[in-house]
């Protein structure tokens, strides 16, 4: 949340639909809390869950992960019955 835009109430984790299987994951700041979302208070900051993807994300881990190449958040759904093979998107 340091280096959050101006005016971030904290971090959202959505299932937007896109990609080849259906859903992806999108992880964005956020200026307002929505009333369906759900709210998990950190010691960096709020992190929300979309109400609308919060069925598809139940038992979900999360990490962050860095190598050589790349960095960016990795997501262990045990809904997920299958996902693209470049594993952008997934479908429950």
């Amino acid at each position: 949340m340091s280096r959050a835009p101006e005016g971030s109430v904290g971090v959202k984790l959505s299932t937007p639909r896109r990609g080849c299987s259906g859903l992806a994951y999108s992880v964005d700041y956020v200026s307002e809390e929505k009333p369906f979302d759900e709210k998990i208070e950190t010691p960096a900051g709020a992190f929300y869950v979309d109400g609308a993807s919060v069925l598809y994300l139940i038992g979900s881990t999360m990490d962050w992960k860095e190598d050589d190449f790349a960095a960016g958040f990795t997501f262990v759904n045990p809904n997920a019955k299958g996902a693209c093979g470049c594993g952008e998107s997934f479908t429950v």
